[in-house]
């Protein structure tokens, strides 16, 4: 498993950065396809909807029944997958909803050409938007990580369906700090540096493997990382597609994702 850990923290580091792609892709606006977007954060949700039930959460359920029996293993599986649940949940019940990076305020903003507040809003709402994101980008960070060290197929799979999901988050950040500022540079630093909270994750996770992981501690840690990912994309991913053009187009690339994850898993 030690020879995986380069690797995880490699995987986490670009998919915790991809939020500059965001930045990059909210200057060039006019061709972009919002269209391409939704489909694109639909088939994300998918695949991490589809990889949490069909391979987390059995694997975390294995490794905690082997150490504590079927029923007790079956029971802290639940209690964990909750557990990652509750945790971010709780993540964004903290961030106000005005400055929530998953509320898309900003791109539309950009595309409708309405009516933009003053400069320090502006860059007051674009702090925000990263602080927030990296708060968010944590535990994501450590759950690319984590599944990437114990089998580096599935972390590949996770890391770029996250990667797809912070695309976004690096248009909340990058719009409002460009408008402030009339920087491209300052606004993709911004955009940039709210991702790197992801490889910080993937330290934590690091630490956890070093110190204190054994199989009960895996197992947890698996199932939370399961219900974290189940969270994002059915309160994030999701309603973010839906937000970027029609509900089908969404269904279409969640229906995708997993069709795409399914096949990948059944050649591996």
């Amino acid at each position: 498993m030690q020879e995986n850990v380069l690797f995880a923290f490699g995987l986490t580091l670009l998919a915790g950065l991809s939020t500059g792609i965001g930045s990059l892709m909210a200057f060039t606006s006019k061709k972009f396809s919002p269209k391409f977007l939704s489909a694109a954060l639909g088939l994300s949700a998918g695949v991490m909807i589809y990889v949490s039930f069909v391979e987390i959460f059995p694997k975390a359920q294995s490794s905690l029944t082997a150490v504590y029996g079927e029923k007790s293993g079956h029971w802290f599986t639940l209690l964990a997958f909750f557990a990652g649940m509750g945790l971010i949940a709780l993540i964004d019940n903290l961030v106000p909803s005005y400055e929530n990076p998953h509320e898309m305020k900003y791109m539309e903003c950009e595309q409708k050409k309405t009516a933009i507040p003053d400069e320090k809003k502006l860059m007051r709402m674009g702090l925000f938007s990263a602080l927030a994101i990296g708060i968010h980008n944590f535990p994501e960070g450590l759950a690319t990580f984590m599944a990437a060290v114990k089998d580096p197929t599935l972390g590949i799979s996770i890391a770029v369906a996250i990667a797809i999901h912070n695309i976004p988050e690096g248009i909340a950040v990058s719009v409002p700090v460009y408008y402030s500022t009339k920087s491209r540079q300052k606004a993709f630093f911004y955009s940039f540096l709210s991702g790197l909270s992801e490889p910080v994750g993937a330290l934590l996770g690091f630490v956890l493997l070093k110190t204190v992981l054994n199989e009960a501690a895996f197992g947890m840690v698996f199932a939370a990382v399961a219900g974290i990912m189940v969270y994002i994309s059915l309160d994030e991913l999701l309603p973010t597609a839906e937000e970027y053009a029609e509900h089908h187009i969404a269904i279409t690339g969640l229906i995708a994702g997993m069709m795409i994850m399914a096949v990948s898993l059944a050649l591996l």
